[in-house]
């Protein structure tokens, strides 16, 4: 099913949604200012006017269609029900986002929690804002600050997240990380990621060995690409990194920053790349660029890429293996925690994030042949059957005969004769459904390849809407919880701010760890890697699963 017959079954016949109000910022001064998203040339575009530095108008999404076929799948949300900061005297969110903590009037629940361990880095990437600087104040929070934040997110109601990702900087140059990690696992979080460049692991085995043990169930590792110009970050160390969590028995997830003109081109290599090494590699989770700083219009037009343009680009160089037509929204899953809520009475993960922030598919491997699930599975279909059962529980519908209905007719949305061989994805769904019984899903996950976009915003396509719908949130030793692109576009108020307050001078660091060296910045020796056999087979004994001519 093509796009246009997608957006014209789950419409129905409605009219697009754009023009759409909104808020946004002044990217010059933050001041906040009211926004239009609006469509021009077949392309969704955000303008605005500060008083001061004048209008601005800039790419939103690149695909009106896309946008309005991901719009119908917006979910509803309950909000937060003990939020880190009172009642807001203006609820139509005109204090949003120079007030957040959360707040009352934030939608969605957190997803994935971040804490920062550390601004230090053993690499100077010109392209970073996020590392300290020589001579910057050093921000490490304590293990028992580290417990707290941990704790603080473990409190929000009524869904308590389960997943959380340690950050930096770069997490591993803390000596006591290890420790860090068991913090996280006692603090009951089930989902451990761990956000590296995966130099350590690459350099040491022991290490991946001993995050693993620790309680880390993933390693989101940076993969900006495939050769040394597009990925210049850990090129020459990212096959010896897969190599050690593969021993470790550690999944990753590759977390490439797609840039227009830069390393989009090699959208469909990393693909490739991924699935060469699926035993080890979970997932590949694109991250269209942001720009947090200042950047001349002409070289924003050239570099930005949004998520329709990188599926777009994906669908060309994957020969149409996966298509524009296999990507959904996130908040399409909605009606999975909504249906097991229904069932079981007791709250679910909402992933009721805004529609425009990002969109997923999944690989399924059939032989050595790439099948995408919505080549087998009626995804609207299912999607909408789940929320009319949903609704029939809600409204007093028997348990048993709604669990006895889903086994009669779950298999009308499957395609039998275009599902992998071996895989009986009918039997999965009913048992983690119905059943509630994850450990087949959980192993399926082993076998897949998830593919995700997640657009982060800047101050130039600043969409409050989405703020306020965001579930990736930090956690500040103030106590306070803050969405990611609030966190990170307003660094002045939040990121930047908290942390100079909770940070040490640079002298006064080297004072404090006499045994480390605060100026040590990582050298990589080129020849040694790329005469491994482990780096050759990595690059140039991959199989190519989107040959030319093949679709």
């Amino acid at each position: 099913m093509g796009l246009a017959e997608k957006i014209s079954r789950v419409g129905r016949g409605y009219a697009s949604a754009l023009p759409v109000k909104t808020r946004s910022l002044c990217p010059e001064c933050k001041a906040p200012l009211p926004a239009e998203i609006y469509e021009k040339s077949g392309r969704v575009r955000i303008r605005k006017t500060c008083g001061i530095h004048g209008k601005f108008d800039e790419m939103y999404w690149e695909s009106a269609k896309f946008y309005d076929f991901a719009r119908k799948f917006s979910a509803r949300s309950r909000g937060i029900e003990n939020p880190n900061v009172g009642e807001i005297i203006n609820n139509d969110g005109t204090n949003c986002p120079f007030d957040c903590g959360i707040c009352s009037n934030h939608h969605t629940h957190t997803g994935l929690s971040n804490i920062v361990v550390t601004n230090r880095c053993d690499m100077s990437c010109w392209y970073c804002f996020f590392y300290a600087k020589e001579g910057s104040p050093i921000y490490e929070p304590s293990l028992g600050q580290i417990r707290m934040m941990l704790r603080n997110l473990k409190n929000e109601k009524p869904v308590s997240t389960n997943a959380v990702q340690i950050t930096g900087g770069e997490p591993c140059v803390r000596d006591d990380i290890v420790d860090i990690v068991k913090i996280a696992k006692e603090e009951g979080y089930a989902h451990v990621q761990f956000n590296t460049t995966g130099i350590a692991f690459a350099n040491d085995a022991e290490l991946a060995k001993k995050v693993k043990d620790a309680g880390a169930t993933t390693v989101y590792m940076s993969f900006d690409g495939t050769s040394k110009k597009t990925n210049p970050k850990n090129h020459w160390e990212a096959p010896f990194a897969i190599e050690n969590c593969r021993k470790a028995k550690l999944g990753i997830v590759l977390v490439p920053t797609l840039i227009n003109s830069v390393n989009d081109n090699d959208a469909g290599n990393i693909i490739n790349f991924a699935l060469n090494n699926l035993d080890v590699i979970r997932a590949v989770n694109f991250q269209p660029v942001s720009f947090v700083g200042r950047m001349p219009k002409a070289l924003r037009e050239k570099q930005r890429i949004t998520i329709p343009g990188a599926i777009k680009k994906i669908e060309e160089q994957t020969r149409g293996v996966i298509a524009e037509s296999d990507w959904y929204p996130v908040p399409c899953v909605a009606p999975f925690s909504q249906f097991v809520e229904a069932l079981t009475g007791r709250r679910q993960y909402e992933l009721s994030i805004h529609f425009a922030c990002g969109a997923a598919t999944y690989l399924f491997m059939d032989g050595n042949r790439p099948v995408p699930i919505t080549r087998f599975i009626d995804v609207e279909g299912f999607t909408e059957f789940l929320s009319e059962k949903a609704q029939e529980l809600e409204k007093g519908k028997s348990r048993i005969a709604t669990g006895a209905e889903m086994l009669l007719k779950l298999g009308k949305f499957i395609d039998r004769k275009k599902q992998p061989k071996r895989l009986n994805i009918g039997k999965l769904l009913f048992n983690a459904l119905v059943r509630h019984d994850y450990k087949a899903l959980g192993e399926i996950h082993h076998k897949t390849l998830f593919l995700g976009m997640m657009h982060f915003m800047d101050p130039y396509n600043y969409d409050q809407a989405r703020v306020e719908r965001c579930d990736v949130h930090y956690a500040m030793p103030d106590g306070r919880i803050i969405p990611f692109c609030a966190f990170n576009v307003l660094p002045e108020i939040y990121r930047d701010k908290v942390q100079r307050q909770y940070s040490v001078s640079w002298k006064e660091w080297q004072r404090l760890h006499p045994d480390e060296n605060i100026n040590y910045k990582y050298r990589r020796d080129v020849k040694r890697l790329e005469a491994s056999e482990i780096y050759r087979n990595a690059y140039f004994g991959q199989q190519n699963f989107f040959p030319e001519g093949k679709k």
